[in-house]
């Protein structure tokens, strides 16, 4: 989607970082216009490789506070995972976070063959969507298999807690904080969203083990081809916490969510479980909304429908 925080390039400017780290000039470079935060280009480099260049906004734009160092956080979470048999994770090539070379960070990763699901589930047979959800719920459970002693974010400067209440906690705070430092404007009032917020807190004690967790796989984040999932991208969100945020657990996932619960190994969630993922359903909600400012979206049909969808998530967290 089209923001005003993308960083474009100019052919000068991929040249010169292509050769820094690859060593050799490149062939043609095309943007990736489907991504929501960050500029990508597709590069075909002078041997033939193809990659992809990912760029963050620069330092100058205004982020919200849980999207600060997230390049950083992508790549060392692909990193992390690299090493996993067969998880479909693009190799990074390179990574420069001086700003020295371009005003901005990027790096460099695979190009990966495929079709972003969310471009061509309506042209599947729902045993097909079935086939990549349950497919999708095994990679997920291989991603929230790396475990750690500490909740919250991966960089040191991060919010980091000894319990997953009070990481989960700073960061609905760090949301509600952005959408007031920008007067975003919701649909109840910041004071009445905390009171609700406030007495869900206890649902969750029961979590007491950090699992990395990607966070951000929505259908845009994964790539099919032939039937079967070919990538997943898009770490730059992922965090130490309850596995349940997985974006497949929610309510957006609704269809494909027994599929998905097979693939990871479980029958089901059980009622407390639910109730946890109406909080976690909550939390994007707010930034569907709050990040529309942040980033100067122009979609009003887009701007509408987080609205209107945040209204359904707090009548939800109300019946908690």
């Amino acid at each position: 989607m089209e923001n005003a925080n993308k960083y474009r390039l100019n052919d000068r400017e991929i040249g010169t970082i292509v050769r820094e780290a690859f060593g050799q000039s490149f062939r043609s470079a095309s943007e990736l216009t489907d991504g929501w935060a960050n500029m990508a280009y597709s590069i075909r480099l002078e041997d033939g490789r193809k990659v992809v260049l990912k760029i963050a906004p620069s330092s100058d734009k205004p982020v919200m506070r849980y999207e600060k160092n997230i390049m950083r956080t992508e790549v060392e979470a692909m990193r992390l995972v690299a090493n996993t048999p067969g998880l479909p994770v693009p190799r990074v090539y390179a990574y420069d976070s001086s700003c020295s070379l371009i005003g901005a960070e990027y790096f460099f990763m695979d190009f990966v063959e495929g079709t972003a699901m969310n471009k061509i589930r309506d042209s599947l047979s729902r045993e097909e969507r079935e086939n990549i959800a349950r497919e999708l719920g095994g990679y997920s459970r291989s991603i929230n298999a790396y475990k750690n002693s500490f909740f919250g974010s991966l960089q040191p400067e991060g919010r980091r807690k000894d319990n997953w209440s009070e990481a989960f906690e700073g960061m609905m705070a760090d949301v509600l904080a952005d959408g007031k430092d920008a007067s975003v404007e919701l649909p109840v009032s910041y004071a009445e969203i905390e009171k609700e917020l406030s007495r869900s807190r206890g649902l969750l004690a029961d979590v007491k083990e950090a699992s990395l967790v990607h966070w951000d796989l929505w259908d845009g984040n994964i790539f099919v081809q032939e039937g079967s999932i070919s990538g997943l991208i898009d770490f730059e969100r992922a965090f130490w916490g309850d596995p349940l945020s997985e974006f497949y657990f929610g309510r957006f996932a609704k269809e494909s969510s027994k599929a998905f619960y097979e693939g990871y190994g479980i029958s089901g969630l059980t009622e407390s479980e639910q109730r946890r993922r109406v909080l976690y359903n909550f939390y994007l909600d707010l930034i569907l909304v709050i990040e529309c400012t942040y980033r100067k979206y122009e979609n009003q049909d887009h701007i509408k429908w987080t609205y209107e969808n945040l209204k359904e998530g707090y009548k939800q967290l109300q019946s908690l």
